[in-house]
């Protein structure tokens, strides 16, 4: 087990469209660093990325992590939203929260799975993406080839039962589809990481989107055989070396 000097995560309440929006923050060790903000996907929310963010916090980043609205801890219609910019209003808050308690800091959104989609849309300037019939369930042996991490969320109230509802998948792929169309004007720095195992997001998505994005300072990172939480799955350290 790595040993990590102390730190003390601190936690936040923004107001949010919603209702209140959870927030956890863990300070940077040291200086030098940068401000991250992580922003989760489906059946996750922000304590899923403790570990992640102890790491990163030894390494002297700041970590701010949401619960997003209707997940985890946050207030809100359980999992529903009509559109992903709901998803990225929580975001922007979040990113505003991380530059009032890091000012001195750059930040940088961190998003995984569809945390992705919310991330881009902030950063290209995107807005506008039976409604509340649930259709969408992920297995969660398809999250990890960790045993223990599954077994952890097969156990966790905040995600265990959730379904995604039809309105908010289809607001994914509205979103997704309008991305796409504008890959070549996302012209800031990227980091893309993707599992090759991944059953619940193709790797070939991360790689068409590295082909086609227009930034000029681009990265895509394919893990062989991981599955779709790279943070918490097996050889998990190399991912989180690899980001900072």
């Amino acid at each position: 087990m790595p040993q990590f000097a102390s730190t003390t995560m601190q936690v936040h309440e923004l107001d949010g469209g919603a209702g209140r929006l959870f927030v956890r923050h863990w300070p940077a060790i040291g200086t030098g660093g940068a401000s991250l903000v992580l922003c989760h996907g489906f059946h996750a929310h922000s304590g899923h990325y403790a570990r992640a963010a102890e790491v990163f916090a030894q390494r002297s980043f700041a970590v701010t992590a949401l619960d997003l609205r209707g997940r985890g801890r946050s207030e809100g219609a359980r999992a529903y939203v009509d559109t992903f910019d709901e998803y990225a209003s929580d975001l922007a808050r979040a990113i505003d929260l991380a530059r009032s308690l890091t000012p001195d800091l750059p930040v940088y959104p961190l998003g995984h799975s569809a945390g992705g989609v919310i991330a881009l849309t902030i950063l290209k300037g995107t807005s506008n993406i039976v409604p509340h019939a649930r259709v969408l369930r992920l297995k969660m042996a398809d999250f990890s080839r960790d045993p223990a991490w599954v077994e952890q969320l097969e156990l966790d109230p905040l995600v265990r039962d959730e379904v995604q509802p039809v309105q908010t998948v289809a607001a994914l792929a509205r979103a997704a589809d309008r991305l796409r169309v504008d890959f070549g004007r996302i012209v800031l720095s990227i980091l893309i990481l993707h599992g090759t195992g991944d059953k619940a997001a193709n790797a070939q998505g991360s790689q068409d989107f590295f082909e086609a994005a227009g930034a000029s300072d681009k990265t895509l990172k394919l893990y062989e055989g991981h599955y779709h939480d790279l943070l918490n799955d097996l050889d998990r350290d190399r991912v989180t070396n690899d980001i900072g």
